[in-house]
């Protein structure tokens, strides 16, 4: 399995990134997952950081080195991730859950296959064409897709449905799609595509290499929503077929590599091998940053 991939998050002009990103990966099977914690709603950034870390945790238990059954896995891992933001709740006694959107793929066996639940968004490329795009879970999008105009205007940040929340969330797995060389894969939060529209960014990935695409939207979705920017997310692979590995940015030998780039806390700082010690410490971390994030406001 050979692909290339980058990853950026941009804070904007927010108080703090509620985002989280990142990927793992076997020698025959990679996950990529962007989380955007909701605001309106308590610690947005920890139900982010629970959900991928579950998923990766799970991913990390199945894949040996494959997944037996990559649907199967999108739903289970989503309903497990949603879940475990629950649990913590209740654990904290939170009168009002922390919630997220997630959109998560995988890539095994020369395919893709995704799942998504709320508006973080995924994109296929195939050289200049978009060959799929997730349909947001917003009243907006239900509305474009049914076609009706009826009532008010829709504000297109209400979701009917997303990890977190009282009711079982709402989620859509894709069928597995057979990748071609050079195909692009972009996982992104709202602050990305909100303000870029498919068109540029079908055409930014297209015409460069994603270490380079990625940079490029983050920094014109900054520059185009100015002082009022949201949290900016965006990971991106390019997928290389094994007669074109040149330049590939992951190779893998050995039946028990994993390795893994899904954030702890603060920073990009790469993890072990994970347990549900890290994710409780991770969990740690962030409360630790929230308190003192608030004292720091009432002194002031």
């Amino acid at each position: 399995m050979k692909f290339s991939v980058f990853q950026l998050s941009r804070q904007g002009g927010r108080s703090n990134n509620e985002d989280r990103m990142g990927y793992c990966y076997t020698r025959e099977s990679g996950l990529f997952v962007v989380a955007d914690g909701m605001g309106g709603h308590p610690q947005g950034e920890v139900a982010a950081q629970i959900a991928i870390q579950s998923v990766a945790l799970q991913f990390q238990r199945e894949a040996q080195p494959l997944l037996k059954d990559v649907g199967d896995f999108l739903a289970r891992a989503t309903l497990a991730a949603h879940e475990a933001i629950t649990r913590h709740a209740r654990a904290h006694q939170l009168a009002d859950a922390p919630r997220t959107t997630l959109v998560l793929a995988v890539v095994q066996n020369g395919q893709a296959q995704w799942v998504h639940c709320g508006d973080s968004r995924l994109y296929l490329v195939r050289g200049n064409t978009l060959v799929a795009r997730t349909r947001d879970h917003s009243y907006r999008e239900l509305n474009d897709i049914i076609g009706t105009t009826e009532g008010p205007p829709v504000n297109r940040n209400v979701l009917f449905t997303c990890l977190g929340a009282a009711s079982r969330p709402v989620y859509d797995v894709s069928q597995p799609v057979l990748l071609l060389q050079g195909d692009r894969i972009l996982l992104c939060s709202d602050g990305l595509w909100d303000v870029v529209d498919d068109d540029t960014i079908v055409q930014e990935l297209a015409r460069q290499r994603v270490a380079d695409a990625v940079p490029a939207l983050v920094d014109h979705a900054l520059r185009v929503a100015g002082e009022d920017c949201d949290n900016v997310t965006a990971v991106a692979l390019q997928w290389d077929t094994p007669d074109a590995i040149q330049g590939a940015d992951a190779s893998f030998e050995g039946e028990d590599t994993f390795s893994s780039t899904i954030q702890v806390g603060e920073g990009d700082a790469a993890l072990e091998p994970l347990d549900d010690g890290t994710i409780e410490r991770a969990i740690a971390e962030i409360n630790a940053t929230i308190r003192r994030t608030a004292e720091r406001k009432q002194r002031g």
